[in-house]
């Protein structure tokens, strides 16, 4: 399974994207993520639909400092074969 996902909340400025890059990894999920321009965090992930569905749920309750207040997400129909996790730069300067 792939997706999109959007997090909305306190989750800039605090660690969140290596959060989400960790618990990816322990998940064997591949994709990236990144902060957006709106304050939110953005990414794709793509794994077993059982370790997706943690994954989700791990970023939505698991950062100490974050509140996240919404995730959206959305299955995309092409698999890319990637095999790696990582954090592409930020849509905003400076972070």
């Amino acid at each position: 399974m792939r997706l999109s996902f959007r997090i909305y909340g306190k989750v800039q400025g605090i660690g969140f994207r290596w959060f989400v890059k960790e618990r990816a990894a322990s998940r064997r999920i591949s994709g990236w993520v990144r902060n957006a321009a709106d304050g939110a965090v953005e990414g794709e992930a793509q794994g077993a639909v059982p370790d997706i569905d943690v994954f989700l749920k791990d970023i939505k309750t698991g950062h100490p400092l974050a509140s996240v207040s919404e995730i959206d997400s959305q299955e995309m129909l092409d698999v890319d074969g990637g095999e790696a996790f990582k954090i592409e730069p930020s849509e905003c300067v400076g972070t």
